[in-house]
């Protein structure tokens, strides 16, 4: 096989593989410049919390079918707190919270499950994502709006060591 080369230059025009190869390099580059999502903590989802019946289920029942929350999801004197937070991270640029939800499974006097509360953030607000009560209104608004509060202070790149 003849090779060819450039009669001004001299030069052979480049390998195949070595465009291959700078192809490959390209891609891996684009690759990495991909955003990446980071989970933190848990919220239950619908479906585990369907099992749970207010007025029946107590604290102990609930803690076996999905689980006690965080350290900072048990509150003395209070209900349980599930948090998640789902967060973007873009490279060279601070992570981003792309969405936030908070479960919160109130007790009464005697350990019973009266509320189950699905709280979301939109714009910034507190927002009711579902609600399963026995007593009006959401008694803990002032309590979960202090433990979304404490949260929206949170930075994940705290956690990247």
């Amino acid at each position: 096989m003849a090779h060819h080369t450039d009669p001004m230059t001299g030069a052979r025009p480049p390998a195949p593989w070595r465009l291959v190869g700078a192809g490959l390099v390209l891609a891996l580059i684009l690759a990495a410049c991909a955003p990446v999502m980071r989970f933190h903590g848990h919220a239950p989802t619908e479906s585990e919390l369907a099992e749970i019946t207010i007025g029946q289920d107590t604290r102990e029942t609930v803690a076996r079918r999905i689980g006690r929350p965080g350290v900072g999801g048990v509150m003395e004197g209070s209900g349980w707190f599930y948090v998640q937070s789902d967060w973007r991270h873009d490279n060279w640029r601070p992570p981003v919270e792309v969405s936030r939800e908070v479960v919160a499974i109130s007790f009464d006097s005697n350990d019973r499950v009266t509320n189950i509360e699905r709280f979301g953030l939109e714009d910034g607000e507190v927002v009711v994502l579902s609600r399963r009560v026995t007593d009006s209104g959401p008694r803990g608004r002032s309590v979960l709006a202090q433990v979304v509060g404490v949260l929206g202070q949170f930075n994940p790149a705290n956690m990247l060591n």
